[in-house]
């Protein structure tokens, strides 16, 4: 870690790169002076596998809760699910309106360079979910806000 540290004071001066600095010291003080971090996204950050260094963080109490976006809630379910049954399209960028609608209706959704299966995650849990909402109504309860 100190290397991180050190490579990064050597050479984050400027601009942004210099904020990034400034930040990083910033939360260190907070965290050292028993201060907690609050963690915001915006976006489907757990596509790209943000999960894996938030879970660090979170063992080695630097980040001590999170807010974010229903599509960070919404891609980890899929993530968990199907993601073996992701298909990766390098060439996003050439695609036609035919090689677009082959992949729709193969099921796909695609996000940039990633289709995700989005029917065969939702057919996994759907049933289950529908239990739960089910019985939430006979009981006059709600589970959303």
């Amino acid at each position: 870690m100190a290397e991180i540290k050190d490579y990064l004071r050597r050479t984050f001066k400027h601009f942004n790169a210099a904020v990034v600095v400034d930040a990083a010291r910033a939360w260190e003080q907070l965290i050292d002076a028993g201060g907690k971090m609050l963690l915001s996204m915006g976006g489907a950050m757990s596509t790209a596998e943000i999960g894996i260094s938030l879970a660090e963080l979170i063992r080695q109490k630097k980040v001590h809760a999170l807010c974010v976006t229903g599509a960070n809630l919404e891609e980890d379910v899929y993530n968990l699910i199907a993601h073996k049954s992701y298909r990766r399209v390098p060439n996003y960028r050439e695609l036609g309106a035919r090689e677009e609608m082959v992949l729709c209706l193969e099921g796909f959704n695609r996000v940039t360079d990633t289709c995700i299966p989005e029917n065969a995650a939702l057919q996994k849990i759907d049933r289950h979910m529908l239990a739960l909402w089910r019985r939430a109504e006979t009981e006059g309860e709600r589970l959303f806000p």
